[in-house]
């Protein structure tokens, strides 16, 4: 047998794990004891890890699509089909008219060579990934506060912090090994504050928990900052000597009392005080949020309010603080980094800056352009004719997927690479078989910014290659020569026109478990935390951001108000999780959760098949009577293809990051058959 150090290819928090071989195959995993994320532990999700690798169901060959049905087709046939087809339509309607699709599934590696591929190959900056579902309202937020959009401090500062306020994140169930050092921090006597709609478990433990209406985030932070203020304990020295903008952001305070935050929110004004207090009075404080914070239209200002709560009380630029956005996918921070977004090089180096633009020109030698590309959603939904689509899965995790459905239905052309026949692929031309994270060496970025290293532990399904190799025999036959020796030759690349990376060279990541960006250069050892002496921006910059209510709220025909997100024992839309025989037996079907008082006053039984209706559609699922979800609000997860929560969502978007309002919306709710 043998063991092939790696990361756990499931949420952000990068946990290292050992991969066991033997005659070719892998027979199962354990935890690296010495990592810093998992000590020794593994998740549900992390220790059957393995399974899905060797499914029957992994994509061996490339498949073209005729006459309705996809069949068998060579390398050089499937690639030629596509780099045809993509050509024709650059030629004949211009480079804008495609869309790229990278993937936080994917290697940092992977994701630079397809940010080059979209636009030197093509000619388009019309690529984006799924962090524009989940993330982008950090990077907007973050960066106009900060001048950085990741997380601030690491993970193993946790268990040493003295106050962790959590706001729209179910960290035991979405990232379980930073929910265990949140458990060990409280039973080192931490006071843990907790705020989110639902009783989530981490709330069992919490000494406050802050049980707001969905979408009344911006209330509920600025009546804290209101109490901050109002009592004095404001950090004064850290506010006058490191920020901005103070004296209009302190006016707009006036107008969020605690009785208004109450009022707004739900949340008891005496509450409302209590969590100043104990957030502002501790040095050793740090705060959280995920997905509850982001995926709103009014997402962006979400994230500032934070920004704003955690400069008010000077909680940034030291260790056991910060402002940390908790990331959902293996390697959404890195796809970030790289440059899979319509407005960013790699390292966040704006393609709209001339000095940027020209840089990357150079180094690749080929005309770039000058505008800022489309978002995710608007290549859905604003007339690209073509897509390539690497590890993503739209046609199940964007908001109203009808309409998406619909869309990808009507491209001219459709090129899926991926692992597995997502929902996506239903609808593509040409399939391309890519290899696992088990199958490739390359890193991944977690979500403290630790940069690490992946390793081949087996050869991919029959032809099935790595998508960096893909790209490559792709991007050739566009015109736009790729030539790499290995994974380690396109990070040294990367580490060229990327600052954060200069110094994350594979050879000195294969020395310890990985290094945190910025690493500028060889001799510099990684940084645990962001912003000591200034923030990346100079100074950190107060916004006066006031309550926006959501775009759609319950009213009469929809009386009931709809969150989604993840469960313990699924995955985003389980291409993987569904395919491990563990985690499926767990949870195999779709619950959504609903109040007792609501369940007894529709006539709804425990594990009864009720329909929940929106402006958008119908799904049919299984009742789940609990109170972990108030009155007038249920909740469903977004895994299950027989039951796709987001055939109910709303599309509309956050005007400056474009994210999608998964976590609010109206829907009916009446009993099936």
């Amino acid at each position: 047998m043998e063991k092939f150090l790696t990361v756990c290819p499931y949420c952000g928090c990068g946990c290292g794990l050992y991969l066991h071989t033997e005659g070719g195959r892998i027979t199962g995993v354990s935890p690296s004891r010495n990592h810093p994320v998992n000590t020794g532990s593994l998740c549900v999700k992390g220790w059957n890890s393995y399974e899905f690798i060797q499914h029957p169901d992994r994509l061996k060959y490339p498949m073209i699509r005729e006459r309705g049905a996809l069949r068998r087709a060579t390398w050089k046939e499937a690639l030629r089909k596509v780099a045809g087809e993509l050509s024709r339509i650059k030629d004949s309607r211009g480079p804008d008219a495609i869309g790229v699709l990278s993937s936080a599934k994917c290697t940092n590696e992977e994701n630079y060579l397809m940010m080059k591929f979209a636009r030197a190959a093509i000619g388009t900056n019309n690529i984006d990934h799924c962090a524009r579902l989940c993330h982008s309202s950090s990077v907007g937020g973050l960066s106009a506060a900060f001048g950085s959009g990741a997380m601030t401090n690491s993970i193993t500062e946790i268990k040493d912090a003295r106050v962790l306020f959590v706001i729209g994140s179910n960290t035991t169930e979405q990232h379980p090994m930073i929910g265990m050092h949140m458990l060990d921090a409280v039973d080192r006597g931490a006071s843990l504050i907790v705020a989110d709609p639902r009783k989530i478990p981490l709330a069992g433990f919490a000494r406050i928990h802050l049980r707001h209406r969905c979408g009344t985030d911006v209330a509920l932070l600025l009546s804290i900052m209101n109490v901050i203020v109002a009592e004095g304990l404001v950090d004064v020295e850290f506010v006058r000597r490191r920020t901005e903008n103070f004296d209009a952001f302190s006016s707009l305070l006036e107008e969020y009392r605690p009785d208004t935050g109450e009022r707004i929110t739900g949340v008891k004004a005496d509450d409302i005080k209590k969590a100043a207090r104990l957030y502002a009075s501790e040095k050793r404080s740090m705060f959280f949020y995920s997905m509850g914070i982001t995926q709103h239209v009014t997402g962006v200002d979400n994230v500032k309010a934070c920004a704003d709560l955690v400069m008010l009380a000077g909680h940034i630029g030291l260790p056991m603080t910060g402002l940390n956005p908790l990331r959902g996918q293996n390697n959404v921070q890195g796809a970030c980094d790289m440059g899979a977004l319509p407005d960013y090089y790699s390292g966040y180096q704006a393609v709209k800056n001339p000095a940027s633009r020209r840089k990357f020109e150079k180094a690749w030698r080929k005309r770039l352009p000058d505008r800022p590309g489309l978002t995710l959603m608007e290549m859905l939904h604003d007339g690209v004719r073509a897509m390539f689509v690497m590890g993503e899965n739209p046609a199940l995790s964007d908001p109203d997927t009808t309409h998406v459905r619909e869309r990808l239905e009507r491209l001219d052309f459709l090129a899926v690479q991926d692992i597995f026949l997502t929902e996506t692929s239903e609808y593509a031309d040409v399939v391309l078989p890519a290899a696992s994270f088990a199958e490739k060496d390359g890193t991944f970025t977690n979500t403290e910014r630790r940069v690490q290293l992946i390793r081949k532990a087996v050869e991919p399904p029959q032809e099935a290659r790595p998508d960096w190799q893909i790209i490559c025999n792709l991007s050739g036959l566009m015109g736009a020569k790729m030539h790499y020796r290995g994974t380690y030759e396109i990070m040294e690349e990367i580490a060229l026109l990327t600052p954060h990376y200069g110094g994350t060279l594979h050879h000195r990541l294969d020395e310890g478990f990985g290094l945190q960006w910025p690493c500028p250069d060889i001799s510099h050892t990684g940084t645990p935390y962001l912003h000591r002496k200034k923030f990346a921006r100079g100074l950190g910059s107060f916004t006066s951001v006031g309550y926006m209510p959501p775009a759609e709220l319950p009213d009469g025909d929809f009386p009931f108000l709809l969150t989604t997100g993840r469960i313990s024992f699924q995955y985003h839309t389980g291409t993987m999780t569904r395919r491990t025989h563990i985690i499926e037996r767990e949870e195999p079907v779709c619950l959504m959760e609903i109040n007792p008082e609501d369940a007894k006053r529709l006539g709804i039984a425990e594990r009864q098949g009720v329909r929940v209706k929106s402006r958008r559609g119908e799904i049919t699922v299984t009742a789940a009577i609990t109170e972990r979800t108030p009155e007038g609000t249920v909740f469903l997860p977004f895994h299950y293809r027989e039951a796709a929560a987001n055939i109910l969502t709303n599309p509309a978007l956050d005007p400056a990051a474009k994210i999608p309002e998964f976590k609010v919306c109206a829907v009916a709710i009446e009993k099936a058959g």
